[in-house]
């Protein structure tokens, strides 16, 4: 039987102002249905497992496109809640050249999801069925209740012999302490966590880890075997990404695991559309340590998954373990027939 993969997460709504348009230019918005845990899920059953999304939609025509949405990804709808009134938005400009993307988030914190109790989810049921669960700190930005919700997961999964998955994922605009008040959550979901994605920069800003290297990868190496030991994780994984001058964009990772780094080749390429690559790259990191891979080949399969996912339309990754594999043999095809 397939391997249960269950994301824990809001499903928001995307909407996207088409082209590079700002939104002060555009007239017209294309929406769709995202969210971390949506990608992580989707992105997992297309790579041969049982994708699951613990969330709660409103009992209305907007959750029903919602889960209509998830189910034409393959994620399976168990241990979705039903109650409220609103869901999640985001809005999105797309960058170019020296001009970033702009995410625009609204409505989150009245979304069903924001106001979902424990009681809300059985916890207990979805810890008896998940061979690992992810969890991701734009979650854990929300409310006290869903970061308590978070917590009291990530316990029963482990108690039940599941692994827990925490991809650091700060974002500045969530958080309205701050660092100082990130970082007791982020240190009690790293005490959980099996699998961590994060590089140097949350070490040092949402830890508040100090080094006197210069470079990021020497800062990376400094930093992440004392994360590792102090909160016993067995697997931490990231990466550094980075715009050319011609508009492409560059992404190496890398996997410590047995007190040991391997790094993945860096790769440059064009981009569609930029918006969920991180996640195509965890569900890598997963779907290697899940198969057992060697790091040297979940790193570079991760790696290139991000890459992949930058190529297509949509926040949610969509490629197959075979197109991921074929990518990794670095040719570019024209046609297949």
């Amino acid at each position: 039987m397939p391997k249960k993969v269950i994301a824990f997460g809001e499903v928001m709504m995307r909407l996207q102002v088409p082209g590079y348009e700002l939104m002060t230019q555009a007239n017209t918005l294309q929406y769709s249905f995202s969210g971390t845990g949506v990608n992580v899920a989707s992105a997992m059953k297309n790579l041969g497992y049982d994708g699951y999304v613990v969330t709660k939609l409103p009992n209305n025509p907007l959750g029903d496109a919602a889960i209509s949405f998830l189910q034409r990804l393959g994620i399976e709808r168990d241990f979705i809640s039903r109650g409220g009134k609103y869901v999640g938005m985001y809005f999105l400009e797309n960058g170019f050249g020296q001009r970033a993307s702009r995410v625009t988030y609204t409505n989150r914190l009245e979304s069903s999801f924001n106001t979902a109790n424990g009681s809300d989810y059985d916890m207990d049921l979805i810890a008896e069925n998940a061979d690992i669960v992810h969890f991701c700190g734009i979650t854990l930005a929300m409310t006290d209740q869903v970061r308590e919700n978070m917590k009291l997961l990530a316990k029963k999964v482990k108690e039940k012999g599941g692994l827990v998955c925490f991809d650091c994922n700060y974002r500045p605009s969530l958080w309205d302490g701050g660092y100082i008040q990130a970082k007791p959550h982020y240190e009690d979901m790293l005490a959980l966590a099996d699998i961590v994605l994060m590089n140097e920069k949350d070490a040092m800003f949402t830890l508040g880890m100090v080094t006197d290297k210069t470079s990021k990868e020497e800062q990376l190496k400094d930093l992440i075997p004392t994360v590792a030991k102090r909160f016993h994780i067995q697997t931490i994984a990231g990466t550094h990404r980075a715009i050319n001058s011609d508009n492409t964009h560059s992404l190496k990772g890398y996997i410590y695991k047995n007190e040991s780094f391997v790094f993945s080749k860096s790769t440059s390429f064009s981009v569609y559309d930029r918006i969920g690559a991180g996640d195509a790259y965890t569900s890598g990191i997963l779907h290697g340590e899940l198969a057992g891979f060697p790091s040297e080949k979940t790193v570079q399969f991760a790696a290139t998954a991000g890459m992949l996912a930058c190529t297509i339309a949509g926040d949610t990754p969509m490629s197959t373990e075979t197109e991921i594999l074929s990518a990794m043999t670095g040719t570019i095809e024209d046609i297949k027939r």
